[in-house]
Protein backbone atom coordinates (compact mmCIF):
# COMPACT_ATOMS: atom_id res chain seq x y z
CA UNK A 1 0.00 0.00 0.00
CA UNK A 2 1.27 3.43 -0.93
CA UNK A 3 1.92 5.52 2.19
CA UNK A 4 3.04 9.05 1.28
CA UNK A 5 4.44 11.22 4.04
CA UNK A 6 3.97 14.79 2.90
CA UNK A 7 0.87 16.94 2.44
CA UNK A 8 1.78 17.71 -1.17
CA UNK A 9 4.36 16.29 -3.52
CA UNK A 10 6.26 16.81 -6.71
CA UNK A 11 5.77 14.40 -9.56
CA UNK A 12 7.02 10.84 -9.19
CA UNK A 13 7.30 8.17 -11.86
CA UNK A 14 6.01 4.63 -12.15
CA UNK A 15 7.59 2.15 -14.56
CA UNK A 16 5.07 -0.04 -16.36
CA UNK A 17 6.45 -3.16 -18.08
CA UNK A 18 5.80 -3.87 -21.72
CA UNK A 19 2.72 -5.93 -22.56
CA UNK A 20 1.08 -7.19 -25.73
CA UNK A 21 -0.75 -3.86 -26.04
CA UNK A 22 2.09 -1.41 -25.26
CA UNK A 23 5.83 -1.09 -24.76
CA UNK A 24 7.48 -0.13 -21.46
CA UNK A 25 6.03 3.11 -20.10
CA UNK A 26 7.14 5.73 -17.60
CA UNK A 27 4.07 7.32 -16.02
CA UNK A 28 4.18 10.66 -14.23
CA UNK A 29 1.99 10.68 -11.11
CA UNK A 30 1.43 12.76 -8.03
CA UNK A 31 -0.38 12.27 -4.73
CA UNK A 32 -2.51 15.04 -3.26
CA UNK A 33 -3.86 15.29 0.29
CA UNK A 34 -1.26 12.65 1.02
CA UNK A 35 -1.44 12.69 4.79
CA UNK A 36 -4.94 11.16 4.62
CA UNK A 37 -3.29 7.75 4.28
CA UNK A 38 -6.36 5.74 5.33
CA UNK A 39 -8.84 7.75 3.27
CA UNK A 40 -10.40 6.46 0.05
CA UNK A 41 -8.48 7.27 -3.11
CA UNK A 42 -9.84 9.55 -5.82
CA UNK A 43 -8.13 8.99 -9.17
CA UNK A 44 -8.21 11.96 -11.57
CA UNK A 45 -8.21 11.33 -15.34
CA UNK A 46 -7.40 14.38 -17.43
CA UNK A 47 -8.83 15.65 -20.72
CA UNK A 48 -7.48 14.98 -24.21
CA UNK A 49 -4.91 17.78 -23.98
CA UNK A 50 -4.40 17.56 -20.22
CA UNK A 51 -1.71 16.51 -17.79
CA UNK A 52 -1.03 16.64 -14.07
CA UNK A 53 -0.04 20.29 -14.19
CA UNK A 54 -3.07 21.36 -16.23
CA UNK A 55 -5.39 20.35 -13.37
CA UNK A 56 -3.72 23.08 -11.27
CA UNK A 57 -5.05 23.01 -7.69
CA UNK A 58 -8.53 21.60 -8.35
CA UNK A 59 -7.78 17.97 -7.34
CA UNK A 60 -6.29 19.21 -4.07
CA UNK A 61 -9.31 21.37 -3.30
CA UNK A 62 -11.79 18.62 -4.16
CA UNK A 63 -9.93 15.96 -2.17
CA UNK A 64 -9.92 18.23 0.88
CA UNK A 65 -13.65 18.75 0.42
CA UNK A 66 -14.32 15.02 0.08
CA UNK A 67 -11.84 13.85 2.73
CA UNK A 68 -10.10 11.70 0.15
CA UNK A 69 -6.54 11.11 -0.97
CA UNK A 70 -5.98 11.94 -4.62
CA UNK A 71 -3.94 10.24 -7.33
CA UNK A 72 -3.31 12.41 -10.38
CA UNK A 73 -1.35 11.11 -13.35
CA UNK A 74 -0.43 12.00 -16.92
CA UNK A 75 -1.41 9.37 -19.44
CA UNK A 76 1.20 8.14 -21.94
CA UNK A 77 1.88 10.88 -24.46
CA UNK A 78 1.14 13.69 -21.99
CA UNK A 79 2.90 15.74 -19.34
CA UNK A 80 6.16 14.11 -18.34
CA UNK A 81 5.02 10.57 -19.12
CA UNK A 82 6.49 8.56 -21.99
CA UNK A 83 5.79 10.56 -25.17
CA UNK A 84 3.90 9.16 -28.10
CA UNK A 85 6.37 8.43 -30.91
CA UNK A 86 5.59 10.91 -33.65
CA UNK A 87 5.02 8.17 -36.22
CA UNK A 88 2.47 6.38 -34.01
CA UNK A 89 -1.25 7.17 -34.29
CA UNK A 90 -3.65 6.40 -31.47
CA UNK A 91 -6.07 3.61 -32.50
CA UNK A 92 -9.83 4.15 -32.56
CA UNK A 93 -10.17 2.21 -29.28
CA UNK A 94 -7.42 4.17 -27.52
CA UNK A 95 -9.67 5.11 -24.58
CA UNK A 96 -10.67 1.48 -24.02
CA UNK A 97 -6.97 0.54 -23.88
CA UNK A 98 -6.41 3.18 -21.20
CA UNK A 99 -9.23 1.78 -19.05
CA UNK A 100 -8.46 -1.89 -19.71
CA UNK A 101 -4.65 -1.86 -19.58
CA UNK A 102 -2.89 1.34 -18.53
CA UNK A 103 -4.81 2.41 -15.44
CA UNK A 104 -4.90 -1.09 -13.90
CA UNK A 105 -1.16 -1.44 -14.58
CA UNK A 106 -0.49 1.88 -12.85
CA UNK A 107 -2.55 0.82 -9.82
CA UNK A 108 -0.55 -2.43 -9.72
CA UNK A 109 2.74 -0.50 -9.91
CA UNK A 110 1.66 1.66 -6.96
CA UNK A 111 0.64 -1.39 -4.90
CA UNK A 112 -2.98 -0.29 -4.69
CA UNK A 113 -4.63 -3.56 -3.75
CA UNK A 114 -8.18 -4.78 -4.42
CA UNK A 115 -9.69 -3.61 -1.10
CA UNK A 116 -8.32 -0.12 -1.77
CA UNK A 117 -9.68 -0.21 -5.32
CA UNK A 118 -13.12 -1.18 -4.06
CA UNK A 119 -13.22 2.06 -2.05
CA UNK A 120 -11.72 4.12 -4.89
CA UNK A 121 -13.48 6.82 -6.91
CA UNK A 122 -12.65 7.82 -10.47
CA UNK A 123 -13.10 11.46 -11.49
CA UNK A 124 -12.53 12.05 -15.20
CA UNK A 125 -12.87 15.01 -17.54
CA UNK A 126 -13.62 14.87 -21.29
CA UNK A 127 -11.59 11.95 -22.75
CA UNK A 128 -10.76 11.15 -19.13
CA UNK A 129 -14.50 11.05 -18.43
CA UNK A 130 -14.94 8.50 -21.20
CA UNK A 131 -12.09 6.42 -19.76
CA UNK A 132 -13.77 6.67 -16.35
CA UNK A 133 -16.97 5.21 -17.79
CA UNK A 134 -15.07 2.43 -19.54
CA UNK A 135 -13.13 1.52 -16.39
CA UNK A 136 -16.38 1.40 -14.39
CA UNK A 137 -17.85 -0.95 -17.00
CA UNK A 138 -14.77 -3.16 -17.37
CA UNK A 139 -13.91 -3.35 -13.64
CA UNK A 140 -17.29 -3.18 -11.85
CA UNK A 141 -15.91 -4.77 -8.68
CA UNK A 142 -12.83 -2.55 -8.43
CA UNK A 143 -14.44 0.82 -7.80
CA UNK A 144 -16.71 2.59 -5.30
CA UNK A 145 -18.07 5.26 -7.63
CA UNK A 146 -17.41 7.41 -10.67
CA UNK A 147 -17.79 11.02 -11.77
CA UNK A 148 -17.69 11.71 -15.53
CA UNK A 149 -17.31 15.41 -16.36
CA UNK A 150 -18.09 16.44 -19.96
CA UNK A 151 -17.53 12.87 -21.17
CA UNK A 152 -17.88 11.61 -24.73
CA UNK A 153 -19.88 8.45 -25.44
CA UNK A 154 -20.22 9.06 -29.18
CA UNK A 155 -18.87 11.57 -31.69
CA UNK A 156 -20.90 14.71 -32.41
CA UNK A 157 -20.45 17.23 -35.22
CA UNK A 158 -19.82 19.97 -32.65
CA UNK A 159 -16.88 17.98 -31.27
CA UNK A 160 -15.25 17.45 -34.66
CA UNK A 161 -15.78 21.07 -35.67
CA UNK A 162 -14.26 22.43 -32.44
CA UNK A 163 -11.31 20.05 -32.62
CA UNK A 164 -10.63 21.08 -36.22
CA UNK A 165 -10.68 24.73 -35.13
CA UNK A 166 -8.28 23.92 -32.30
CA UNK A 167 -5.85 22.42 -34.83
CA UNK A 168 -5.89 25.65 -36.81
CA UNK A 169 -5.22 27.65 -33.64
CA UNK A 170 -2.40 25.30 -32.66
CA UNK A 171 -0.69 25.78 -36.00
CA UNK A 172 -1.26 29.53 -36.41
CA UNK A 173 -1.29 31.11 -32.94
CA UNK A 174 0.61 30.89 -29.65
CA UNK A 175 -1.52 27.94 -28.49
CA UNK A 176 1.37 25.54 -29.08
CA UNK A 177 3.64 27.61 -26.83
CA UNK A 178 0.97 27.79 -24.12
CA UNK A 179 0.39 24.04 -24.15
CA UNK A 180 4.16 23.51 -24.14
CA UNK A 181 4.20 24.60 -20.50
CA UNK A 182 2.34 21.43 -19.58
CA UNK A 183 3.94 18.76 -21.78
CA UNK A 184 7.55 17.67 -22.30
CA UNK A 185 6.66 16.85 -25.93
CA UNK A 186 3.75 19.11 -26.83
CA UNK A 187 3.40 17.77 -30.39
CA UNK A 188 3.10 14.25 -28.98
CA UNK A 189 0.22 15.37 -26.80
CA UNK A 190 -1.56 17.56 -29.32
CA UNK A 191 -1.39 15.45 -32.45
CA UNK A 192 -2.08 12.20 -30.60
CA UNK A 193 -5.41 13.69 -29.55
CA UNK A 194 -6.15 15.79 -32.61
CA UNK A 195 -5.28 13.22 -35.26
CA UNK A 196 -7.51 10.49 -33.86
CA UNK A 197 -10.49 12.77 -33.28
CA UNK A 198 -10.23 14.08 -36.87
CA UNK A 199 -9.66 10.63 -38.34
CA UNK A 200 -12.73 9.70 -40.47
CA UNK A 201 -12.57 6.20 -38.97
CA UNK A 202 -13.23 7.70 -35.54
CA UNK A 203 -16.49 9.33 -36.65
CA UNK A 204 -18.38 6.11 -35.88
CA UNK A 205 -16.75 5.57 -32.48
CA UNK A 206 -19.19 5.01 -29.64
CA UNK A 207 -19.12 3.33 -26.24
CA UNK A 208 -22.87 3.36 -25.61
CA UNK A 209 -23.13 -0.43 -25.94
CA UNK A 210 -20.35 -0.88 -23.37
CA UNK A 211 -21.90 1.04 -20.47
CA UNK A 212 -24.58 -1.40 -19.25
CA UNK A 213 -22.25 -3.30 -16.84
CA UNK A 214 -21.73 -0.15 -14.73
CA UNK A 215 -23.13 -0.89 -11.27
CA UNK A 216 -21.34 1.65 -9.10
CA UNK A 217 -22.81 5.08 -8.29
CA UNK A 218 -22.30 7.31 -11.32
CA UNK A 219 -22.53 11.08 -11.64
CA UNK A 220 -22.35 12.67 -15.10
CA UNK A 221 -21.83 16.44 -15.41
CA UNK A 222 -22.15 18.68 -18.47
CA UNK A 223 -22.08 22.44 -19.04
CA UNK A 224 -24.80 24.02 -21.16
CA UNK A 225 -22.19 26.06 -23.07
CA UNK A 226 -19.83 23.18 -23.89
CA UNK A 227 -18.44 23.65 -27.40
CA UNK A 228 -17.11 20.07 -27.51
CA UNK A 229 -20.36 18.26 -26.79
CA UNK A 230 -24.07 18.63 -26.11
CA UNK A 231 -26.40 17.40 -23.38
CA UNK A 232 -27.05 14.40 -25.61
CA UNK A 233 -23.84 12.92 -24.19
CA UNK A 234 -24.97 12.66 -20.58
CA UNK A 235 -28.62 12.06 -21.52
CA UNK A 236 -27.40 9.01 -23.43
CA UNK A 237 -25.45 7.88 -20.36
CA UNK A 238 -28.68 8.03 -18.36
CA UNK A 239 -30.41 5.92 -21.01
CA UNK A 240 -27.65 3.29 -20.82
CA UNK A 241 -27.12 3.43 -17.03
CA UNK A 242 -30.54 4.15 -15.47
CA UNK A 243 -29.18 4.72 -11.96
CA UNK A 244 -26.80 7.47 -13.16
CA UNK A 245 -27.43 10.97 -11.82
CA UNK A 246 -27.02 14.00 -14.08
CA UNK A 247 -25.96 17.56 -13.31
CA UNK A 248 -26.36 20.23 -15.99
CA UNK A 249 -24.51 23.46 -15.24
CA UNK A 250 -25.55 26.91 -16.45
CA UNK A 251 -22.90 29.38 -17.60
CA UNK A 252 -20.39 26.58 -17.99
CA UNK A 253 -18.36 25.36 -20.96
CA UNK A 254 -16.29 22.23 -21.50
CA UNK A 255 -14.22 22.56 -18.30
CA UNK A 256 -16.53 22.80 -15.29
CA UNK A 257 -13.60 22.54 -12.86
CA UNK A 258 -12.37 25.85 -14.31
CA UNK A 259 -15.64 27.45 -15.42
CA UNK A 260 -17.81 26.62 -12.40
CA UNK A 261 -15.63 25.00 -9.72
CA UNK A 262 -17.88 25.85 -6.79
CA UNK A 263 -21.00 24.42 -8.42
CA UNK A 264 -19.07 21.35 -9.56
CA UNK A 265 -17.55 20.71 -6.15
CA UNK A 266 -20.96 21.10 -4.49
CA UNK A 267 -22.49 18.60 -6.89
CA UNK A 268 -19.72 16.04 -6.44
CA UNK A 269 -19.63 16.41 -2.66
CA UNK A 270 -23.41 16.02 -2.39
CA UNK A 271 -23.35 12.95 -4.62
CA UNK A 272 -20.47 11.26 -2.78
CA UNK A 273 -22.02 11.95 0.63
CA UNK A 274 -25.21 10.14 -0.43
CA UNK A 275 -23.22 6.96 -1.06
CA UNK A 276 -21.83 6.71 2.48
Amino acid sequence: MQNPAAATSASEFAELPATASHGPLRIEYRWVNETACDAPIAVFLHEGLGSISMWRDWPQALCERLGMRGLVYSRPGYGLSTPRPHDVKWPVDFMTAQARDILPALLDALDIDLPERRSMWLIGHSDGGSITLLYAALHPDALAGAVAIAPHVFVEDISVESIAQTKQLYETTDLRAKLGRYHADVDSAFYGWNDIWLNPAFRDWTITSELAPIRVPLLAVQGHDDNYGTMAQIDTIADCVPHAELVKLDGCGHSPHRDAPQALNEAIAAFVSKQK
